[in-house]
């Protein structure tokens, strides 16, 4: 056995798709950016229009970072934006990295039925439905990473986000079902599980008093930024991680097991 080095981390010429790196000030775009920063070249994938002009900011196409704009609660969209994503790849693909989401908070027993179904879409069916295409280009090569964006409420129930709370436990058990299946083809696919972190989707939680109960409780004394899954983003899509397979790592601050 060769003796380790830091080329493991190495993403040079690595081939990768990331959803929901529409807005620079996201985590997926965060993440994006450190796999590029690492050699890889990375298709931002978002429904908002926003997701041209933030390829720019990483150099654009000439500098490996393309866009592609498709809405994933749409399967046809997603499908063509996949395949477009391919193509600009020129056929390859070495990560997956599915991060988009949506967020809505509402009681439980008032909860709209429209904003359920959309929720479970993007944030469960359409991981699945991409991966599963990711998979057959990656089963042909012989390998690939795929990783998955949890949260802490893949472990926790929480509070007035039903929905989210559901498809992030799905994400979860995903994660771990589809590592049992493709592992033997080469592909691994792990899950991240960010904790509390400074975006949009947190501003209103943020402004709640239960904020400060909160922040009370993460051992590392702060809300996390996005620049905090960097590592462990070029971890799990780099060949340093090729012996780990349906972990779901926490990003959390020691907020998981925090008093």
């Amino acid at each position: 056995m060769s003796s380790f080095s830091l080329s493991a981390f190495d993403l040079t010429g690595k081939k990768a798709i990331v959803t929901g790196a529409g807005r620079d000030t996201g985590l997926c775009f965060a993440m994006a950016k450190a796999l590029h920063a690492c050699g890889a070249q990375v298709v931002l994938f978002d429904v908002l229009d926003t997701v041209f002009a933030t390829a720019e900011e990483l150099g654009g196409a000439e500098n490996g970072a393309f866009a592609v704009q498709a809405d994933l609660s749409d399967a046809q969209s997603r499908e063509d934006g996949f395949n477009r994503a391919l193509e600009l790849l020129g056929g390859e693909l070495d990560i997956l990295l599915n991060g988009a989401g949506l967020q809505y908070r509402c009681p439980a027993i008032d909860y709209p039925a429209e904003r359920w179904y959309k929720i479970i879409e993007v944030n469960l069916n359409s991981m699945f439905f991409l991966s599963q295409m990711a998979a057959r280009v990656m089963a042909r090569q012989g390998k690939g990473k795929i990783i998955n964006v949890a949260s802490m409420n893949s472990f926790l129930g929480g509070k007035i986000i039903p929905a989210y709370a559901t498809s992030k436990g799905g994400v979860m058990q995903l994660t771990k079902a589809l590592s049992n299946e493709w592992l033997p083809l080469g592909i691994n696919v792990n899950a991240i599980a960010p904790g509390y972190m400074k975006t949009e989707l947190t501003v209103d939680l943020r402004k709640m008093e239960q904020a400060k109960d909160i922040s009370r409780r993460i051992p590392a004394g702060r809300w996390g930024d996005p620049e905090d899954l960097s590592g462990a983003v070029v971890f799990l899509a780099s060949s340093a991680s090729d012996y780990v397979s349906g972990a779901i790592l926490p990003v959390d601050g020691g907020a998981l097991y925090g008093a």
